[in-house]
């Protein structure tokens, strides 16, 4: 696929394709070739990045006005992660296009989701510089809207755990475990009672119709009361 396939698919055409070129460069080549650190994406990456947050936050602020600020949030967060531009980056395919040096090329980092998730911010960083921020806002959307408005309608379900996890390692080692306190009702209509230790302290409580649904609410529990944070 060549650069011209790959700027239709983001529903942008550069006036300057060295931007575009650069915001596909990783610093693993310009290493390998011995060329200027200006050279590769990272400064791009920086501004993409920056822009990307102002562009899913403004688009959330008019098309969830009901929601406070808490909520809106947490929507950015699920839509701004590396998970989320990963999964758009391959999407669009941007994995063939990035520019690598050869051991990082060895390694597999084509295809890591951190890799895909920086080049996709650099391609709107360098959208940005080329086009403005119309132009970059237009090719967020144009990726992203699906996601967007899944996340406004509730369509993805929360990784409560999850987000307890990294919130905790943020902060440091932590042993986190989920133990089953009781089980209630017949075979075919248990209800699972969860509890959630985090270092040996009662940190949530769950409840659902299986033990995963049980261990979610306990996580969520432990968010909502400010224990993760």
């Amino acid at each position: 696929m060549s650069n011209c396939d790959f700027q239709k698919k983001i529903g942008y055409m550069f006036n300057d394709e060295e931007l575009l070129r650069k915001a596909l460069t990783h610093s693993s080549y310009t290493k390998e070739k011995k060329s200027h650190a200006g050279d590769n994406n990272e400064r791009l990456e920086f501004l993409g990045d920056a822009f990307f947050n102002a562009i899913i936050g403004e688009e959330l602020f008019r098309r969830a006005n009901r929601l406070e600020e808490g909520q809106l949030t947490k929507f950015r967060a699920r839509l701004v992660c590396e998970k989320s531009l990963a999964y758009h980056g391959r999407q669009i395919e941007i994995g063939k296009h990035i520019r690598l040096g050869k051991g990082e090329e060895f390694i597999g980092g084509r295809n890591r989701d951190s890799m895909i998730a920086d080049t996709l911010e650099a391609v709107i960083g360098a959208v940005f510089l080329d086009g403005g921020y119309e132009a970059a806002r237009s090719v967020v959307l144009r990726i992203f809207e699906s996601r967007v408005g899944d996340v406004i309608g509730g369509k993805l379900d929360s990784d409560y755990k999850t987000e307890l996890q990294e919130m905790l390692q943020a902060k440091g080692e932590m042993k986190i475990s989920y133990l089953v306190e009781r089980e209630e009702g017949p075979d075919h209509d248990k209800t699972f009672f969860v509890n959630l230790f985090c270092n040996g302290v009662l940190t949530g409580k769950g409840r659902g119709k299986s033990k995963k649904e049980a261990e979610q609410n306990a996580a969520k529990e432990a968010l909502e009361r400010g224990e993760g944070g």
